[in-house]
């Protein structure tokens, strides 16, 4: 699965999506940087095809409003330190892989994995 890390989130869990097997970014690799604004950091997943890993809810938002970005992971467990952090996100990186399969937002938080599922074509953003 291709990923794009944003900004708020370490650029090591790109790296460590990448050790697991996947094609992963982080928007420090963008032509802006971490100063990438939303829409251009959701154009570059489209356009890439990736998924955009995230904590801000404004993604979330323009996903379910906008359908900007088209695949978008919020990672939602608290306030924990980068280690875990990145020990929950792999710890259930198989089950989210797998909820891509149907959905098109994933939500991970400490306790769940929630996923919605893709709108029918007619209904299409």
């Amino acid at each position: 699965m291709k990923f794009l890390v944003d900004a708020q989130l370490p650029a090591r869990l790109a790296r460590a999506l990448t050790q697991a097997g996947h094609d992963a970014s982080h928007t420090s690799q963008l032509p802006d940087g971490n100063r990438s604004s939303d829409a251009a950091v959701a154009a570059a997943a489209d356009v890439e095809g990736r998924v955009v890993v995230t904590k801000d809810a404004d993604f979330r938002i323009s996903h379910q409003l906008r359908g900007k970005p088209r695949r978008v992971l919020i990672v939602a467990v608290g306030n924990v330190g980068n280690g875990d952090l990145l020990a929950a996100v792999l710890a259930h990186l198989e089950t989210i892989v797998s909820a891509f399969d149907e959905a098109d937002h994933v939500q991970l938080t400490a306790t769940q994995i929630v996923a919605w599922a893709r709108r029918p074509a007619d209904e299409s953003r």
